[in-house]
């Protein structure tokens, strides 16, 4: 495993919301996220948690599933851009078979390197979030 440096802010560590429907996976995302310096807000498994979570929620951007148990993240995506908030996909689908919804997101495939998934989330993290 790549050595990963520490996300540091002077006001917050980047807050994270995790949207995945594999348990095990959404554990290990946010572990590794605590482990690098995020603070994970919440994690949302089905579509009309995540829906909620987004709407009632504080975050700084979001790792959204594209699939969540069979059913599209499509409105996660577009509630997250009428909202102007920063996400990244992941998905076990190449971009060009995803919805349009995830149209101009930062698309991942999966399996991701966790190393890969930091540098994203830096990407797309507002800059006062993302101090390293």
């Amino acid at each position: 495993m790549n050595q990963i440096q520490t996300v540091r802010s002077t006001q917050h560590n980047p807050r994270i919301l995790i949207v995945e429907d594999e348990p095990m996976l959404a554990f290990a995302l946010e572990e590794y996220l605590i482990d690098t310096g995020f603070d994970v807000t919440g994690v949302a498994g089905r579509l009309e948690t995540a829906l909620a979570m987004i709407e009632g929620s504080a975050f700084d951007a979001v790792i959204l599933d594209a699939n969540l148990a069979g059913v599209s993240a499509g409105p996660a995506a577009l509630a997250l851009t009428a909202r102007g908030l920063p996400f990244v996909v992941i998905s076990g689908y190449l971009a060009s078979q995803q919805q349009n919804a995830f149209k101009g997101a930062l698309c991942l495939q999966k399996p991701c390197p966790p190393d890969r998934l930091i540098e994203a989330l830096r990407s797309i993290l507002p800059v006062e979030s993302a101090l390293e």
